[in-house]
């Protein structure tokens, strides 16, 4: 008698299993659908239109929980969510590992890197073809990071099905980054941006105020409530204008200091826009730097509606369109100041 019939081949028990995880994901769903039309019941929804954020909502009202770690508090999801997918089988009928890279215990992870690497090699023979035919490079043919980050380790361990430690993220961090630094990097953008996710855009998520006009045809906007310690500041532009400034009915010198000044002007230099604007601003609260910084992002976020899109973008990633939420630190009991220490003496 054969081992074949004896045993069952490979292809045959990857079947079983597939089968066995396919019965208990639609039992699960099943009780899901169930439970889900109960929740909608108890709580006057409609079950069809009920979201998942409807369903977190009505559990945490449902039963309060005040368990620390949120992963421990009751929940109901889809079990889809609760049970991610696995690997499946990943052997021939002869038993010989699909992968040549199986044995390495994380084949999807390896085979990543292996991939960069490759790009990378490919990437340096081409450049030494430049090179040796004297073609100039610029700037354009490296990729632009700015604007999007790495997935983080979780999901790349969702991505490729495969548990990654913490040295193997950092790992794949810098081969990434390493590959994303060549000269020619925009040939392998597709492969780089795989890994990596869009920032959230708040700058572009957020509705810039169409310019209201004056009885003269002059175009303003106004913002209000800018921020910054404990100042608040009121922010209106004009345009055009001549450059002129009315900061609590005074003009630039209400601010003494040249920090000040320049912190202030530093939006209409950004965005080549001083001298054609009149900016008038209402300051209360806070001290100078606090009434400065106020005027500055309340200025920022007014001049939004006179640039394009690109230099609102350009705003973002300078930092001018970002509320500054520090504070000053509080004075430490037992010591001069919040960081400062009294002088040490041996005796």
């Amino acid at each position: 008698m054969s081992n074949q019939t004896l045993f069952p081949s490979n292809n045959m028990i990857t079947l079983i299993i597939i089968g066995i995880r396919d019965e208990f994901m639609k039992k699960q769903n099943t009780e899901f659908q169930i439970g889900r039309r109960h929740l909608a019941n108890i709580m006057s929804m409609d079950a069809d239109t009920m979201t998942q954020e409807d369903i977190d909502q009505a559990i945490e009202f449902l039963f309060p929980s005040g368990l620390y770690e949120p992963r421990a508090r009751p929940m109901m999801k889809s079990p889809e969510l609760i049970f991610p997918p696995k690997k499946a089988a990943e052997f021939d009928e002869s038993g010989r590992p699909y992968h040549s890279l199986f044995y390495t215990m994380n084949p999807n992870f390896y085979g990543l890197l292996q991939e960069a690497v490759t790009e990378y090699v490919n990437l340096n023979k081409e450049e030494d073809n430049m090179i040796r035919k004297r073609i100039s490079f610029n700037s354009d043919m490296k990729i632009i990071l700015s604007g999007s980050d790495w997935l983080s380790q979780e999901k790349l361990s969702n991505l490729l099905i495969e548990q990654i430690d913490d040295a193997q993220y950092e790992q794949f961090k810098n081969v990434m980054l390493r590959l994303a630094e060549h000269p020619l990097s925009n040939k392998v953008k597709d492969f780089i941006m795989k890994y990596r996710y869009s920032l959230v855009n708040e700058a572009a998520l957020a509705e810039i105020p169409k310019p209201s006009y004056e009885k003269d045809g002059r175009a303003y906007v106004t913002f209000k409530g800018a921020r910054r310690k404990n100042a608040y500041a009121d922010v209106t532009v004009h345009m055009p204008g001549t450059g002129k400034f009315l900061i609590n009915d005074c003009d630039i010198e209400y601010f003494q200091d040249i920090q000040s000044r320049e912190q202030i002007t530093f939006p209409l230099i950004f965005t080549a826009l001083l001298g054609k604007v009149d900016v008038t601003a209402t300051a209360i609260q806070g001290g100078t730097t606090g009434q400065s910084g106020a005027v500055r992002f309340g200025l920022a976020m007014a001049l939004r509606s006179f640039v394009d899109d690109k230099m609102v973008e350009r705003m973002r990633l300078a930092g001018l369109l970002q509320v500054d939420w520090r504070t000053r630190e509080r004075k430490k009991p037992g010591q001069p100041g919040a960081r400062r220490k009294p002088t040490w003496k041996a005796r």
